[in-house]
């Protein structure tokens, strides 16, 4: 899925840039108190003053395109500080007031054009990457996941850390439904509204229709070519809805042989038992096995295919968040 221009801004910036046009990034690194954006949120801005993304509701967007023109003028980042009062708290949508700190780094004489590039690189390629700046001496490095850092990448947490800002980029989040049953029609739906680009896989092409799954991306091949073409990594979860082994045991077997960070399979305890045994039968260990999450979705008593769709999403975003 290609990324919205609203979170494009590394690539909209190099582009700039690149095209002699100037171009500044503004970046969250942090904030208290209730904020319209999150930390990592960015603001490109063009020597002519184009903008965007967004680091606010909207009140402190000008202020951040002066100071950002500014910085491709002296060629020096800086860090601004806005505090809002409760008076003008619903202008930028602080119900309770708030404190955000924003980082504006000019391409090229701050964030170096090779660096964003690898940046923007990374990002095509689905490849995360952390871009970190010391916030005291302006240095500059770019990251790979794990380490000190594995957490923020876990839970898509960007944040200061001492003298140094870590700002992640992981790719979009993606979700591989494999069985174009009714429970996939709302999951498919609560997917995309939480920011999931949703592949379908269903053989069956009366079951994976367009007039089923409208404008969405369903494929017709067998679930182990399908997930094959479609490269899974930890930025993926999987779910099987088919119960039928000779559709969701090659779909398993794909996911568990690779990163998925979540794998969830529809069926009773007494069905997965079965799928069990298959799957050890099969030679995958007992730890590859615990990697799935079966009756898939949290218990909350679902029972119609909206229930158990929120059932699974809500499982989904458990692990996620939490890591179980």
């Amino acid at each position: 899925m290609d990324r919205p221009d609203h979170d494009s801004i590394p690539e909209i910036a190099l582009g700039w840039h690149r095209a002699g046009r100037g171009a500044a990034l503004a970046t969250v690194i942090e904030t208290w108190g209730s904020a319209p954006r999150p930390v990592g949120s960015q603001l490109a801005v063009s020597g002519a003053g184009e903008m965007m993304g967004s680091v606010s509701g909207g009140c402190v967007e000008g202020a951040v395109v002066e100071e950002a023109r500014a910085a491709l003028v002296d060629g020096r980042s800086r860090i601004l500080t806005f505090g809002v009062s409760d008076e003008e708290a619903f202008a930028v949508g602080l119900a309770c007031g708030g404190t955000i700190r924003v980082l504006v780094e000019p391409v090229g004489a701050g964030v170096a054009e090779p660096m964003l590039a690898e940046i923007v690189a990374a990002r095509a390629a689905r490849r995360p990457v952390a871009y970190v700046v010391d916030l005291e001496h302006w240095a500059r490095r770019i990251a790979a996941p794990g380490g000190a850092f594995a957490e923020r990448f876990r839970s898509d947490r960007s944040g200061v850390e001492g003298a140094e800002f870590v700002g992640i980029h992981n790719p979009p989040l993606r979700m591989v439904i494999v069985g174009a049953v009714h429970i996939a029609q709302p999951l498919v739906a609560m997917a995309r509204a939480c920011g999931y680009d949703p592949l379908i896989v269903d053989p069956r092409e009366a079951f994976g229709s367009a007039a089923r799954f409208p404008g969405e991306v369903v494929s017709h091949d067998w679930p182990d070519e399908a997930l094959a073409g479609f490269g899974l990594d930890a930025r993926t979860a999987v779910v099987t809805l088919t119960h039928d082994p000779k559709l969701d045991d090659p779909a398993i077997g794909a996911a568990l042989r690779s990163e998925v960070f979540y794998l969830g399979c529809l069926g009773s305890t007494r069905t997965h038992a079965k799928r069990v045994a298959r799957l050890a039968e099969a030679g995958f260990s007992e730890a590859d096995i615990a990697r799935i999450h079966a009756p898939v979705g949290l218990d909350i008593g679902a029972q119609s295919p909206a229930e158990i769709a929120v059932s699974v999403m809500a499982e989904i975003t458990r692990v996620l968040r939490r890591g179980a």
